[in-house]
């Protein structure tokens, strides 16, 4: 039994390049809190998200501070180091909200790449994009106030969870704008103030998403857009994959 791909690098890929893939394609459920790439340590399989959502964490190392840089959906992908030829990263990616992906080691992806020039293209243009959004997740730290960068973070999650009712726990607010705990309640109340959202102790209801965008300003939308020119090519078709038995 086959279904195309949810993931939408997967789903973008020209027939030829899919075809060189789906026979080491395994369909994968990934749980809460399920570590995709471990720190300082060989990336051994590479996750092609298909739901949930994937936290990249950067962690200082000598105290227990840490910052979320980077969302991974069913747009993207883990271990984006492997695509530039680079067994292991000092950041951590797991998983922030459970979902299921489609797994490929390592090994066999940068095989097929060394193979297949469209497919290499076709992922570095995701690394490019990438590396696009953590670009804008420092002007968004440097230039935005904090109600500002929580509306980006979540837009960003509304745009990878698919759902108005999104499982994000206060500390995982924390972690994404850089602050305590306890001041997330805070910029949360601004957000509710202007009836953008509904917040409860683990979850985030979207009841606007056009304030939220408004509320975000520059800080979100280019990444956003400069994905679909990279990454949608007019040559890709419905793939099938087969599921995990």
């Amino acid at each position: 039994m086959t279904n195309a791909p949810r993931n939408r690098i997967l789903a973008s890929l020209p027939s030829q390049s899919f075809d060189r893939l789906v026979g080491d394609l395994e369909a994968v459920k990934l749980s809460f809190r399920q570590v995709l790439v471990e720190p300082n340590e060989p990336t051994e399989n590479v996750y092609f998200l298909e739901s949930g959502l994937g936290s990249v964490v950067a962690n200082a190392p000598d105290s227990n501070k840490r910052i979320e840089i980077g969302h991974i959906g069913f747009e993207g992908m883990s271990g984006i180091h492997c695509l530039l030829g680079v067994d292991r990263t000092p950041a951590r990616t797991f998983m922030q909200a459970a979902g299921s992906a489609l797994r490929i080691s390592a090994e066999h992806l940068t095989l097929a790449m060394s193979e297949d020039p469209a497919l290499k293209a076709h992922l570095l243009r995701y690394v490019q994009s990438y590396q696009l959004q953590l670009a804008y997740s420092a002007l968004a730290n440097g230039r935005y106030t904090i109600p500002e960068r929580l509306a980006r973070w979540l837009l960003m999650c509304h745009d990878r969870i698919g759902s108005d009712v999104m499982p994000l726990q206060h500390e995982f607010l924390a972690l994404m704008l850089g602050v305590r705990r306890s001041g997330v309640t805070t910029e949360i109340h601004v957000l509710e103030g202007v009836h953008a959202i509904k917040a409860t102790r683990a979850r985030i209801q979207i009841l606007d998403r056009a304030k939220l965008e408004e509320f975000a300003g520059g800080c979100y939308g280019i990444p956003e857009a400069e994905y679909v020119r990279l990454m949608e090519q007019p040559e890709a078709t419905n793939h099938g994959v087969r599921n995990s038995t």
